[in-house]
């Protein structure tokens, strides 16, 4: 049996779990959004007084890999729907810049051009200084659109310039003098 797939979920007040007569779709709905997940057959959710539980109908090592990840799942979508997952990117460069034109994010980044970035539905960003914030209620989609972003311009290998994550480090390489040396 997965260990992460037998753990409960707990389900905070404001947020509404409906579970259809298969108990395979599961819909979470709370203040920052909805979000709604189909468990493969061999899964089956089950919700007794606020407290989620995902069980297995059959015992194989695939079954325990699903049990595990569609917990993950769902445990991070009702995490999700109260307080919204969130990255940060800081932009490092002599000029570098981000600005919010509308619901586009515009970045200035030492191309010929500026790149310009529609923002998603059901995702937010933010652009303050040199740091562009990223948000919403699924963690995938988060994560997708701060990788997007990240890959317009990704940290430059020799002096650090770019757009990276708050808490990556970026290790930087010796130059030709280091080397020669």
């Amino acid at each position: 049996m997965s260990k992460i797939g037998q753990k409960t979920i707990q389900v905070p007040g404001g947020v509404t779990v409906t579970i259809d007569n298969s108990g395979r779709e599961v819909t979470i709905t709370g203040p920052k959004g909805t979000m709604s997940h189909i468990l493969p057959r061999k899964l089956a959710i089950v919700l007794k007084d606020q407290v989620l539980t995902v069980q297995t109908k059959a015992e194989t090592s695939d079954v325990s890999a699903l049990h595990g990840l569609y917990r993950s799942l769902v445990a991070n979508a009702v995490t999700g729907v109260v307080t919204p997952w969130k990255k940060v990117l800081e932009i490092h460069g002599v000029g570098f810049r981000a600005a919010m034109q509308g619901t586009d994010l515009t970045l200035k980044l030492g191309f010929s051009h500026m790149v310009t970035f529609p923002t998603p539905n059901e995702i937010t960003i933010e652009a303050k200084g040199n740091k562009i914030t990223i948000g919403g209620c699924d963690r995938q989609r988060v994560g997708e659109v701060a990788a997007k972003i990240r890959s317009i311009k990704i940290p430059d290998k020799y002096k650090g310039k770019g757009l990276r994550y708050h808490d990556e480090v970026v290790r930087l390489k010796p130059g030709k003098k280091a080397k020669a040396a």
